[in-house]
């Protein structure tokens, strides 16, 4: 079998659950992965052999990925910001949107060394290492999850990338980070959780079938309910000009840009995103 067999043969079996499109995508990824391969290799050396080994782990990866499993989870890996993260299903994968809000926030506070920044619900830890590794040194980047699975994950992710990253398991629903944080906080970064239940119909199965709930899902009745303990905990810790930045549901941009009154917050901002819907919500602690 040769890598351009591969990809195809893998992309025809695809397409009996997936658009031809993205079979063939999935196809391309899996086969780069597989061989440690750039994009512009796998067309170069469309010719070559597949070691036999390499060969021998496709029929297991194409059954895992046509029962819906997420491919990142299938090969074990995602990539955001330039490093190739471990996930599993205790995980979300982090996506573009995500990978974005890092970048926003790295920008606003380039050439600023010695923040402390928090993040809320790390899960594979993405954002966290991604600003360890983007912010002017020496940043202090504390990250929690109430998840100890998801820990065990980001702290792996953390051994590569961002080795003085800090985690703890916690609840911030119930518990407060501040004893992790003496001292003031400049940022205050979350990636919460916002599909309402109602929205569970428009989500595809992968997603479904697979990717951690709890780190997915809120109640329609109170879809807010993790933005609102993060604008306590910002009222809380932020110092004064520190900001919180969030991750949110496109639907409830004006609900949650208001939970930041102008009586401790200056500077509300809803922000879009990379398609040009409204997925950021920034404050800045008066």
């Amino acid at each position: 079998m040769t890598t351009q067999q591969l990809t195809t043969t893998l992309a025809q079996a695809l397409q009996d659950i997936y658009s031809a499109p993205e079979a063939q995508a999935l196809a391309a990824l899996v086969t780069e992965e597989l061989l440690t391969i750039s994009p512009l290799q796998r067309r170069m050396r469309a010719d070559i052999l597949v070691p036999a080994a390499v060969a021998a782990r496709l029929p297991a990866i194409q059954s895992r990925l046509l029962a819906h499993e997420p491919v990142q989870y299938v090969l074990g890996t995602a990539h955001f910001a330039g490093m190739e993260l471990s996930v599993t299903p205790a995980t979300l994968i982090p996506r573009p949107e995500t990978e974005e809000l890092a970048q926003l926030v790295a920008r606003a506070h380039a050439g600023r060394p010695g923040l402390v920044v928090l993040d809320v619900g790390t899960g594979s830890g993405c954002l966290a290492l991604a600003l360890a590794r983007a912010l002017p040194p020496p940043a202090r980047v504390v990250a929690v999850d109430i998840s100890a699975e998801a820990l065990a994950v980001a702290r792996s992710n953390a051994a590569r990338y961002a080795p003085l990253v800090e985690f703890q398991t916690l609840d911030i629903l119930i518990e407060s980070p501040a004893s992790l944080l003496p001292g003031s906080l400049d940022v205050l970064v979350s990636n919460p959780p916002y599909v309402r239940a109602s929205e569970r119909a428009l989500m595809r199965a992968n997603v479904l079938a697979w990717e951690p709930a709890t780190a997915l899902f809120v109640p329609d009745a109170d879809p807010l309910l993790f933005y609102r303990r993060l604008a306590a905990l910002a009222t809380a810790l932020l110092r004064p000009g520190g900001s919180i930045w969030l991750e949110i549901n496109e639907a409830l941009s004006a609900e949650t840009a208001a939970l930041f009154g102008p009586e401790s917050f200056a500077e509300v901002a809803e922000l879009p995103d990379f398609r040009g819907r409204p997925r950021f919500v920034r404050a800045t602690r008066r």
